[in-house]
């Protein structure tokens, strides 16, 4: 029967359906997302796109924690990490879950363990390639993760490298990127205002201005930009210009319930109009502000300027106890965003260590020929065995005669290349491991009738292999014997088993494999 063809994409063939998810949540749209994300999981589960069903999960976790919901969007980024762990994918991917995590970790207040995973996206970062999507949608991430800890200076470099990751041409990116990084500068600023720190805060945005500015008069056809450049307006006194945004886009905004441009607009509105000395107005739209926020930090941004509003109105002892108190917490959160870069120092370093010991423990547990595991890889592998696992054990036939006759690089060319045939066969979670001289081993994860058809499969393969093209009248066969984990086995039982089976397979004359009797 013919089948339609079916795009390809990095995100898996039916892609649309978790773009739709992503889609709907980039607007604001949230509950919708959950709907989306939905049909949508219970569709690519049916068709077996798995990496499509992550993509509309990832888009699930973005809403859920838009929405709050953030112990629910903390275990769908904890399966995916440890989906990317179990089925692999490229560097970039893995970083970005990881940023995700580290975001939600430190929204519920978990910094510690969130700055180990900022830490370790930025391991990983510092070796992806540095252009196309993936990085970009990556660095997007360690930006918005940095920003929620407020280490501002991070997330400012990470936007710009993920603004590099695309040629200058390519608006639609970059655009994109240009008005986070915007947002970003916006936000620092407010908390600069809050610390007394004014010229540094007017300087981010007159900064933000002119970006915003530039995108709007190239065609940017978003709410969020104007949004921001009503805050801005508000925030540089061209109160005109910020009432004329608020006046054209905040009930549009609160009817399509896109309630972060619709926070952002009460936040220029309130900022406008206590410019203009309209205290109670003024302190109407911070409470509005402050009723669309979700999260902690959101709503302590407006209700600094709340009390600050209401210290004008009713000016006096009590309000003004209650804005020094405000201020005193407020320096102290900026104290915790100092410490933070210290501890982000500390898991970095943490991180780098943990790598150093990975790989000295990987050089001393591979084979220096092949690069397979060695001999005191197997001696570890084989006492974890567990039931539903099992073991192959294959001889190289006659490679004493392939050595005396061909010589012994020809030999270690061979055995290269059945370490790549090897490793070509395994799943993430198997190993393939070489004793020494022509003996291998490879730990399969299935039971014995998938190893049988793996084994088969890969005796084929050599078969099949023009063996002339090292040397001619080279010819190059396996024996094999495999064995399936009973429940409660020892390894070495389990060997012994595996090995007798080999051993079989050389007395049935070579070139086979053996295993148990089938029942």
């Amino acid at each position: 029967m013919n089948r339609l063809p079916v795009l390809v994409s990095p995100y898996g063939p039916f892609a649309d359906l978790a773009l739709h998810v992503h889609d709907l949540t980039i607007r604001g749209h949230h509950t919708e997302t959950l709907h989306a994300a939905d049909e949508a999981e219970a569709i690519t589960l049916v068709l077996g796109d798995h990496r499509t069903h992550r993509v509309s999960r990832l888009g699930r976790m973005y809403a859920l924690k838009s929405l709050g919901r953030l112990d629910e969007a903390l275990r769908i980024a904890e399966d995916l990490i440890a989906d990317q762990a179990r089925l692999g994918g490229p560097k970039a991917t893995d970083a970005k879950i990881m940023a995700d995590a580290a975001e939600v970790l430190i929204d519920m207040g978990r910094i510690d363990d969130g700055l180990h995973y900022v830490a370790r996206a930025m391991a990983v970062l510092d070796v992806a390639p540095r252009k196309g999507l993936r990085y970009f949608s990556a660095m997007a991430s360690l930006a918005q993760a940095a920003r929620v800890a407020e280490l501002f200076e991070l997330a400012d470099d990470a936007m710009r490298r993920s603004i590099e990751a695309f040629d200058p041409t390519d608006d639609v990116y970059r655009s994109a990127a240009a008005l986070t990084q915007a947002e970003l500068w916006l936000e620092w600023s407010l908390r600069l205002d809050q610390v007394g720190r004014a010229e540094e805060a007017a300087n981010l945005v007159g900064k933000c201005t002119a970006a915003l500015e530039y995108w709007i008069d190239q065609g940017i056809d978003s709410p969020l930009a104007s949004a921001l450049l009503a805050v801005c307006h508000a925030k540089a006194e061209r109160i005109k210009e910020a009432l004329t945004l608020v006046e054209d886009l905040l009930p549009a905004m609160r009817a399509a319930e896109q309630n972060h441009e619709s926070r952002l607009l009460h936040l220029a509105n309130g900022l406008a109009l206590r410019a203009n000395g309209e205290w109670r107005a003024a302190r109407r739209e911070f409470r509005a502000a402050v009723e669309l926020s979700v999260l902690r930090s959101q709503r302590l941004l407006f209700q600094y300027e709340l009390t600050i509003t209401a210290a004008l109105e009713f000016p006096g002892e009590v309000t003004h106890a209650v804005l020094e108190s405000l201020r005193e917490h407020v320096e102290a959160l900026w104290q915790l965003r100092l410490d933070r870069r210290t501890m982000l120092r500390q898991a970095y370093r943490r991180v780098e260590l943990e790598a150093a010991r990975t790989t000295a423990d990987l050089a001393a547990t591979s084979d220096a020929l092949t690069g397979l595991g060695n001999r005191r890889m197997f001696d570890r592998r084989i006492s974890t065995v567990t039931t539903g696992g099992s073991l192959l054990l294959i001889d190289v036939d006659h490679f004493k005669e392939i050595n005396d006759r061909f010589s012994h690089g020809v030999g270690d060319r061979v055995l290269g290349e059945i370490a790549a045939v090897l490793r070509s066969h395994c799943r993430h979670d198997e190993v393939a491991i070489r004793f020494g001289g022509d003996e291998f081993a490879v730990f399969l994860s299935v039971g014995e009738e998938e190893a049988r058809q793996v084994a088969e499969r890969i005796r084929r393969v050599i078969l099949a292999r023009d063996w002339n093209t090292i040397m001619p009248g080279l010819s190059v066969t396996l024996s094999m014997g495999v064995a399936a984990c009973r429940p409660g086995e020892p390894g070495r039982d389990l060997y012994d088993r595996a090995d007798a089976h080999l051993y079989v397979a050389k007395r049935g004359g070579r070139n086979q494999l053996a295993a148990a009797a089938a029942a």
